[in-house]
């Protein structure tokens, strides 16, 4: 019992979870709802380029594509937080001043682009190539085909891999706190830490990774769920699906009655 008693009092004190929850909704929810969704834009984009690059024919594209993914996946996203954020402060401070966001979301951005573009190559890779063979025999230009046919199929099939690194990279958001916050710039976990250093209890960081739980666990069911009904989706033939409680027929695919097919 004074071990249960002990873990309770460490890791699920209520009120040092409610002495930190205003700092964790006020502050570190928005900095790090801010940090992964600008991250993982800039990273889909980048991303979509470099699998691009790394499809293509041409050497001078398809090479230094390939050196930068390999580079930004094989660095540690703690070395290459730090390389960036400090590598580049002066330039920074001249810029923007003293707020580090900017470069950990470059950072962030150029780790998320080389998983991604990996995602997306792998995506591209598997759809037929009789695909983009048909639209080049309905008149498609290569790269029109490419975008038009053979791509949206490709990331279709790799959302939930996709999913998976934006939650990856909801969690290295985390690491942006190397590069020295203030007080109204500290994320989640960030705010956790420190109020974990301060009383010496670890509950505010225990509900830290809670809030992350909230981002990220209904996302992965979101994308799931997405991803069920484009696998599974009503048959082209009106089918119905064993799950399909109307037996597959919509009111319109209903047969017409004699005196509407005379019409």
């Amino acid at each position: 019992m004074d071990i249960l008693t002990t873990l309770r009092e460490t890791f699920f004190d209520l009120d040092a979870m409610r002495a930190a929850l205003p700092d964790l909704l006020r502050v570190g929810l928005p900095n790090t709802l801010l940090l992964a969704l600008t991250s993982a834009v800039i990273g889909t984009v980048l991303g979509m380029l470099l699998a691009v690059c790394g499809l293509s024919h041409r050497r001078w594209l398809r090479w230094p594509a390939r050196v930068f993914t390999d580079i930004f996946r094989g660095l540690p996203a703690a070395v290459t937080i730090l390389l960036i954020g400090v590598g580049l402060s002066p330039v920074g401070l001249q810029v923007w001043g003293p707020n580090p966001y900017p470069l950990g979301i470059l950072a962030l951005s150029l780790i998320a682009s080389a998983y991604i573009g990996e995602i997306f190559r792998s995506g591209i890779q598997s759809v037929d190539d009789g695909q983009l063979e048909a639209a080049r025999a309905l008149g498609f230009s290569r790269p029109s085909g490419m975008g038009l046919v053979v791509i949206p199929q490709g990331v279709r099939r790799v959302l939930p891999a996709l999913v998976n690194q934006f939650i990856a990279l909801v969690k290295e958001s985390s690491l942006v706190y190397f590069l020295g916050l203030l007080a109204s710039q500290r994320d989640l976990f960030r705010i956790g830490q420190d109020a974990a250093a301060n009383s010496g209890n670890q509950s505010a960081l225990v509900l830290a990774g809670l809030f992350y739980l909230l981002i990220t666990v209904p996302l992965t069911h979101v994308v799931n769920a997405v991803d069920r009904r484009l696998r599974d989706g009503r048959r082209a033939d009106g089918a119905a699906r064993p799950d399909d409680p109307d037996g597959g027929v919509r009111p319109s695919d209903a047969p017409l009655a004699p005196a509407q097919e005379a019409r």
